[in-house]
């Protein structure tokens, strides 16, 4: 691709030779880079973000429909889609995607309106769409020709965009190509392997770019992955995104070396951490997993700013990555434990299956890409049940911190993600049967590395916690276990035998009702319920309950019914507008049942479009002179965070976790910036309390003192306790 046709392995040689790691593969592909705001998170903190290389527009379309939604995927990474350079004398090459020729939305995977569609499918299956932005260069020498929009091109010379001005001339090394790794200004002032490099300290220049990157948020389009980042000065790059609109997610690609700090970027955005792939790569590689639990210790970047990575498309190509997935098994392991260890951003890498560095993927005799079909030239190593059924595990655990670590030998290692879910990985030849300390409330639940699980049956193995928090397994050699309070089995819309029945003597006048509804959304919308009595705000849909999606696509909500009382209601959804949705069928009847205290109702989404139901005529009362045994306590916290961070309450009773941080009780983050959860506490009871922050790696922000100060009233049996973080 130079005017020396040099090949990919043969540049990418010379280059390791010159700077061993630090080198940057032809073309390669880089992280984009900018912190969101907590606001742009997805519903439920889906941040899980799957690389599906090269695949076309519409194939995309339909893994967000059927797979990335429902699993809880919360971005898709999709490869350069400007205008390329088409190399069919060396049989389409993966990177020639990454020559740009202009800036319409014309590749080998689809066009303008195919990349328009797909966007617009995926949002709405809840799926956001990071685009790799190749903003470092153009086409190389050797690649004069016709692009795959149709315009014509030569080195330096892209009619009705740039010109030999636009670009670098360096004067170094005979031929202007980088030679000199160490050498900051020789990186970004030269070539990489002959790709014509912009002046992108020209502010013509950088008004193409952000014109480029403008036009795809335009369509929608959520982040951007900025390809060989450290071949731009930051400043070059604030001054390019700056100008882009809104606040799109940003993350860098940048390769540590003594020369660029990989921190140095992290001020504009998030940035790849390719010592992650090193080091877990290593430990499951090697079957020597227990150094891990001193991760964040042994990468380049905080947590809060790095997205991580097992293998990426250049890693796998260039001989660095420990893992791909050629390893099986094992590469699956490794990716699975990104999911469920807190560090970083996790990004999960979606190939096609190759033998040669530089084969392209899939294709038609004109070179563009065939559709996706798994198995045949797709690896999809994102469908298999031990990664794709973790995503939901990562949303589930999201902002609680490692507990009850244990590693009875270095091919071992189990731990707890607060009081949300446990997991264990046996990376040994032979079977481990143990008991563990899981920290989990008793019940059965799902073992969701195993098989699915579905409106409360699961098609894996199940495990067993009692009231200590303890479950006696087998994990299976070369394999893992993950279970989580979103994945408890046996919760169907009508329960069958007895629920656990309160002490002898006690009767529930109120019963804690759990709503569970599996609805997609698309971005900014959230699930509430409403109905025809007043605590589901009596067909008022500004009083309908919110829902948590922590477990997305399952949401969930816990409210105080009388006993005993006969109801009608509905799912809605309410974006930020406050555009309402109402299921399309008819009201959902139910009774409260009596002698039991709690329930829980599991149902899904019908298609949406209805009207609003007509309200009953008056919804049952409770009982004259009846008490409530508890109370459904509505807490609220207006409180901004930083990203990664989640706020909790934590006070005096054990319904708050005793002031144990550990045991303190999430909150969702639906009303962002308005934190909400609707506790159950025991009637006539004074506590003290605080709002608290956790991040990713466990560290507490307390609000400042006093402790706040409630007592719970005797009836009715709700109470509203609004706050601001202070």
């Amino acid at each position: 691709m130079s005017t020396r046709h040099r090949s990919l392995a043969a540049a990418l040689a010379s280059v390791l030779l010159a700077a061993a790691l630090s080198a940057v593969v032809l073309l390669r592909p880089g992280a984009p880079d900018l912190v969101p705001a907590k606001a742009d998170a997805n519903p439920g903190n889906r941040d899980v973000i799957v690389h599906l290389f090269q695949w076309p527009w519409a194939s995309i379309a339909n893994e967000c429909t059927t797979v990335l939604g429902p699993k809880g995927f919360g971005a898709v990474q999709v490869s350069p889609p400007q205008e390329h350079v088409v190399l069919g004398g060396q049989g389409y090459p993966w990177w020639q995607d990454y020559q740009p020729v202009s800036y319409q939305l014309v590749s080998r995977r689809g066009d303008r309106a195919a990349f328009a569609n797909m966007v617009t499918t995926c949002h709405n299956a809840g799926v956001k769409i990071y685009v790799d932005a190749v903003v470092n260069h153009m086409a190389g020498g050797a690649s004069t020709g016709t692009g795959s929009a149709g315009s014509t091109y030569a080195h330096y010379n892209y009619p009705g965009i740039y010109q030999n001005q636009d670009f670098h001339h360096c004067g170094r090394n005979g031929n202007d190509d980088i030679a000199a790794w160490g050498d900051r200004w020789e990186v970004q002032n030269c070539e990489l392997v002959d790709l014509s490099d912009l002046a992108t300290e020209s502010s013509y220049v950088r008004g193409k770019l952000t014109a480029y990157l403008n036009d795809l948020v335009s369509l929608g389009v959520d982040g951007f992955r900025v390809d060989a980042a450290k071949h731009l000065p930051v400043a070059d790059l604030q001054a390019i995104l700056g100008g882009v609109s809104g606040s799109p997610y940003v993350f860098h690609e940048v390769i540590e070396d003594s020369a660029f700090p990989p921190g140095e970027y992290a001020g504009i955005g998030d940035v790849t951490e390719f010592r992650y792939g090193d080091v877990v790569g290593n430990a499951f590689r090697d079957a020597n997993l227990s150094n891990l639990n001193s991760l964040a210790a042994q990468m380049a970047l905080s947590s809060g700013d790095a997205v991580n990575f097992i293998d990426n498309h250049d890693t796998q190509r260039n001989g660095r990555a420990r893992l791909t997935y050629k390893n099986g098994q094992t590469h699956a392991l490794a990716a699975a434990f990104s999911l469920v260890y807190p560090y970083g951003t996790p990004q999960l890498m979606s190939s096609f299956t190759f033998s040669n560095n530089e084969a392209g993927p899939p294709a038609a005799g004109n070179g563009t890409t065939n559709q996706v079909t798994c198995g045949s030239g797709w690896e999809c190593e994102h469908r298999k049940t031990v990664v794709a059924n973790l995503v939901g595990f990562h949303n589930a655990v999201s902002g609680t911190a490692v507990a009850n670590w244990t590693s009875p030998s270095a091919s071992r290692i189990a731990f707890g993600r607060g009081n949300v879910g446990f997991a264990a990985f046996n990376r040994d030849g032979a079977a481990w049967s143990t008991t563990f300390g899981t920290g989990l409330p008793a019940g059965v639940y799902c073992d969701v590395a195993t098989g699915d699980f579905t409106a409360g049956v699961c098609a894996g193995n199940t495990v067993t916690v009692n009231g200590s928090g303890q479950a006696t397994v087998t994990v299976a050699a070369n394999s893992a276990l993950a279970i989580h309070t979103g994945a408890l089995v046996g919760t169907s819309p009508s329960p069958t035998g007895s629920p656990s029945p309160t002490p002898s003597g006690t009767v529930c006048t109120t019963v804690a009702v759990t709503f569970e509804s599996t609805t997609t959304t698309t971005s900014g919308q959230n699930v509430f319920v409403a109905g025809s009595v007043t605590q589901l705000g009596s067909w008022n849909t500004a009083n309908a309950v919110a829902m948590s999606g922590t477990a997305y696509p399952l949401w969930r909500a816990t409210v105080n019914l009388p006993a005993g009382t006969s109801f009608e209601y509905k799912y809605i959804k309410k974006d930020g507008a406050g555009t309402v949705t109402w299921e399309s069928i008819a009201n959902r009847s139910r009774t409260v049942p009596t002698g039991v205290c709690a329930v829980t109702w599991s149902e899904t989404w019908n298609v949406p479009g209805g009207t609003t139901p007509s309200p009953s005529a008056s919804p049952s009362p409770s009982p004259t002179g009846s008490t409530c045994a508890s109370i459904a306590a509505a807490f609220s916290v207006n409180a901004t965070t930083t990203w990664g961070q989640n706020v909790y309450v934590v006070g005096s009773i054990p319904a708050l976790g005793s002031w144990n941080t550990a045991s303190a009780v999430a909150l969702s983050s639906a009303a962002y910036p308005v934190w909400t959860a609707t506790i159950n506490l025991p009637t006539g009871t004074t506590f003290a309390y605080k709002y608290i922050k956790k991040d990713a790696a466990g560290n507490v922000t307390w609000e400042s003192d006093p402790n706040r100060a409630r007592t719970t009233p005797t009836t009715p049996c709700t109470a509203t306790y609004p706050d601001t973080w202070r």
